[in-house]
């Protein structure tokens, strides 16, 4: 009877099956031969061009995020929970608008580029503004090539020339176009396998090519103390068995330093069922806080879940209306930020690899089985004292990777970290408003108010985003506290590297 149910492939296997490989040099063909004026950004006549501000506005908080969020669920991660491939999107876009505009600064020289140093008259919002959006156009094409006609609209609804590929250093469309060139020429073959060619031999983007096996099957627990796929179902009756998501992450290429293998953590020992106390009071401590979950703690749960976003929306907005940030502090930020996800990442799946621990459904229906328990029922269902241990479900669907370390948590701390010391405070004001009835996993009856969820502090943030990954029933509380210890370095790491390609002389 298994045999005649219709398996599904992952959500990265469904994506990578609608793309074709697409060369990136072939993103930036044609590029016009003539020496263009210095700095005077290409226009497009579209005679609907929105009203951007060029010379006061934030492009990508106003243009360019807007537009990618319009596709980012329908072509990276449908619910905002796959973190390897956001902070892999997000890196190549985020390092390429610094690049982009590092020539418009007093000091600074590019991350993967040096693009000379533009005079203080061209040192324009306008002029970054314009360098920033071609090179988003640019990037998006490379890696988003199916949203082509989206991205072609982004620039013409601005007013700018998408068939402008002009590569220079003293235009602003001219650096935009190749600073993104370079960044994805650097990033090409580092590791992440975006285009498949990586490992040997030709496969879908974003494939493993380590040879990872999980110990267990999903259908069979092989050791409790190790990691076991989920079987995920769909509304219209077919399901999909999780694969371990980009293994291949702990082979990437990081920015501040060389091998992952040099950050310790301390082992998951409660995690090794031979430790009977230790494996069953952890999976009690789930429980317990699957029992006692409320409206808060669902939203909070739901909120950090979606990685769109935890780590990148709502904390962006708030520190641009905070600390007053125009474009170029925009960049900055963000790429400070993003440099110590990314790099918390790399480390945190050179773990989870290394470990391969056990979630928690998996303990928790090896320990009870049958034996009723008392515990979140289920969407709609509220607390329940008949659950069995085989029918109990984590609040937010499991995600597809070993549960030790949690990557969410470290990087969470560790943009927390890297905020803290690029804005010089620990104050933030994080409000996020939540319609009663908004909850994705229990829609029309949570919260049965509306509330807000509000951090006023980025040790706030971190704190609750660790503390929801155990509300949420995903990870067990000593994978947090591990994940919270080791996060902060890489913002500290991150706010460092930055720093010294804002002001390199400083540095040296």
């Amino acid at each position: 009877m298994r045999d005649q149910r219709r398996l599904r492939w992952s959500r990265v296997r469904r994506w990578t099956a609608a793309c074709t490989v697409t060369l990136l040099l072939g993103s930036f063909a044609n590029v016009a031969s003539a020496d263009p004026a210095p700095d005077h950004p290409a226009s497009h006549p579209a005679a609907n061009a929105a009203s951007f501000d060029f010379d006061h506005g934030n492009a990508a908080l106003e243009v360019v995020y807007p537009a990618l969020q319009a596709q980012e669920r329908s072509v990276i991660s449908k619910d905002g929970s796959d973190i390897t491939l956001i902070v892999d999107y997000g890196m190549l876009l985020e390092t390429s608008w610094f690049d982009s505009i590092a020539p418009y600064h007093r000091s600074a020289v590019g991350i993967y580029s040096n693009l000379g140093r533009r005079p203080v008259a061209e040192r324009t919002n306008r002029n970054k503004n314009t360098a920033l959006l071609y090179t988003s156009y640019r990037v998006f094409n490379a890696r988003i090539p199916q949203a082509a006609a989206a991205w072609r609209e982004m620039m013409t609804s601005v007013g700018l020339d998408p068939d402008d590929r002009q590569e220079n250093t003293r235009t602003a469309a001219g650096i935009g176009n190749l600073a993104a060139r370079h960044v994805l020429e650097a990033r090409w073959h580092d590791g992440m396998n975006r285009y498949g060619d990586e490992g040997g031999r030709q496969q879908a983007p974003y494939a493993d090519y380590t040879g990872y096996q999980p110990v267990n099957t999903a259908y069979e627990l092989r050791d409790p103390s190790h990691w076991q796929p989920a079987i995920v179902p769909h509304d219209d009756g077919t399901f999909e068995i999780q694969k371990f998501i980009t293994p291949q992450m702990r082979l990437t290429t990081p920015f501040t330093y060389k091998d992952p293998a040099r950050f310790h953590i301390p082992p998951p020992v409660d995690s090794n069922y031979h430790n009977r106390r230790g494996y069953k009071q952890q999976a009690d401590e789930v429980l317990a806080a699957s029992a006692a979950l409320t409206d808060y703690k669902k939203m909070a749960a739901e909120f950090f879940g979606d990685k769109f976003m935890a780590l990148a929306e709502a904390p962006g907005v708030a520190v641009v209306q905070d600390a007053h940030l125009d474009v170029e502090g925009f960049v900055q930020f963000i790429t400070t930020i993003e440099i110590a996800i990314f790099d918390s990442t790399v480390a945190v799946w050179q773990q989870k690899a290394n470990y391969d621990s056990v979630r928690p459904f998996s303990a928790i229906r090896y320990l009870y089985g049958d034996t009723p328990l008392t515990a979140w029922g289920g969407p709609g269902k509220g607390t329940v004292h008949d659950i069995t241990g085989n029918q109990w479900r984590s609040y937010l669907p499991v995600t597809n990777h070993p549960e030790y370390p949690s990557g969410s948590t470290a990087a969470c701390y560790a943009y927390a970290q890297a905020a803290r010391l690029f804005l010089g405070s620990d104050k933030v004001h994080i409000a996020i408003p939540r319609k009663a009835g908004s909850s994705v996993i229990e829609p029309g009856v949570t919260p049965a108010k509306a509330l807000t969820l509000t951090y006023d502090s980025w040790t706030d943030f971190a704190t609750t985003c660790g503390k929801t990954r155990v509300w949420a029933g995903v990870h067990f509380p000593s994978a947090v506290k591990a994940s919270a210890g080791f996060g902060p370095q890489f913002g500290q790491r991150s706010y460092e590297f930055v720093q010294r390609h804002i002001h390199p002389d400083s540095a040296k």
